[in-house]
């Protein structure tokens, strides 16, 4: 007997709608199921795009919205806990016994609007949530709901390294197709990664358009990047804490705000909990799969010279004139 996919394989619940939307788009191979296609300039499979049209057409943004933006794979699951914690701490104190961040998934705490929300036609119920509303998004810039580019809702962006970002979701997406279908070789996804392939990809067209806002709007939009936060976290987080106007106070950091946060937010922490190592999505996702190593430069273990050449090629010819520059290390 074989037993069906998980909910998160299944394509069979699409709109008409949708489907007669993908007959004319553009395909190529799927990371995770068969197919990515090419809506709007970037890449995703059909049931996420299915969820970006729904957010598009139904999202109605308001000015205290705090919506969390990223490339796949670049430490989302680390920056939602740290979003969370930080613009609760009136609310939830960070030294709090049973504080929502040990007993919930950060996803489940900051969720993804295609992703979540109106994933599989679902309409989303805002009269539950608390102002402000915390919400994720993987879409780029230009394919934003009219009503978040134009409001004072705040994007906090962030972006990783090209080569740790591809590892991490090669990894990623051959372990959510583990058990259901054959995984996907180095080469193979690498050389897509490379033409632009990527889900919600090309990467350099992702982070250039919110890199460029970024430097437009900067009262709008706050450019992260995973390294610097890994490698001065309280810097990085005081930033974040004035964006979003929700300050830490010297008494608070006299008192261990700081560093509580931190701690509470590390990978060792979250990565133990109970809920992430047992816990799973309604559509069958092991919270597990998102806690891997949280490292700079696991790159090494997989990339060859030919690899770091043929990418850095690419990456310094999108880049160029940018000011924007990765560290790898």
């Amino acid at each position: 007997m074989t037993t069906s996919p998980p909910k998160y394989l299944q394509e069979d619940n699409l709109s008409e709608e949708c489907k007669k939307l993908l007959s004319i788009l553009p395909k190529d191979k799927g990371w995770v199921g068969s197919y990515v296609y090419n809506y709007q300039g970037f890449w995703t499979p059909p049931r996420f795009l299915q969820g970006v049209i729904a957010f598009q057409q139904q999202f109605q943004a308001e000015d205290s919205d705090i919506i969390l933006v990223t490339t796949p794979k670049s430490g989302t699951t680390w920056l939602k806990s740290l979003l969370f914690t930080l613009v609760n701490q009136v609310k939830h104190s960070i030294f709090e016994l049973n504080h929502p961040l040990l007993v919930n998934n950060p996803h489940f705490l900051v969720p993804f609007l295609e992703h979540a929300l109106y994933i599989d036609g679902r309409v989303p119920d805002f009269s539950t949530f608390t102002s402000p509303r915390l919400l994720a998004t993987h879409v780029p810039f230009a394919s934003l709901p009219k009503s978040v580019q134009d409001s004072k809702t705040k994007l906090v962006y962030l972006c990783r390294n090209p080569r740790d970002t591809f590892i991490s979701m090669w990894h990623f997406t051959n372990n959510l197709i583990l058990h259901h279908n054959d995984t996907n070789s180095i080469e193979e996804m690498f050389d897509l990664f490379c033409e632009g392939v990527s889900l919600y990809g090309p990467f350099w067209n992702h982070v250039l358009d919110y890199w460029k806002q970024s430097i437009e709007n900067p009262t709008k939009i706050l450019f992260l990047m995973y390294e610097e936060i890994k490698k001065k976290p309280k810097i990085l987080l005081k930033r974040l804490a004035e964006f979003l106007e929700c300050p830490i106070s010297i008494e608070e950091e006299n008192c261990g705000v700081v560093d509580e946060i931190l701690k509470m937010c590390s990978f060792e922490n979250l990565s133990n909990l109970e809920v992430n190592t047992n816990g799973k999505f309604s559509t069958g996702e092991a919270y597990n799969l998102f806690f891997r190593k949280g490292e700079i430069g696991d790159w090494k273990n997989y990339f060859t010279i030919e690899m770091s050449d043929k990418l850095n090629h690419i990456i310094e010819e999108k880049f160029q004139g940018s000011g924007l520059k990765f560290s790898y290390v």
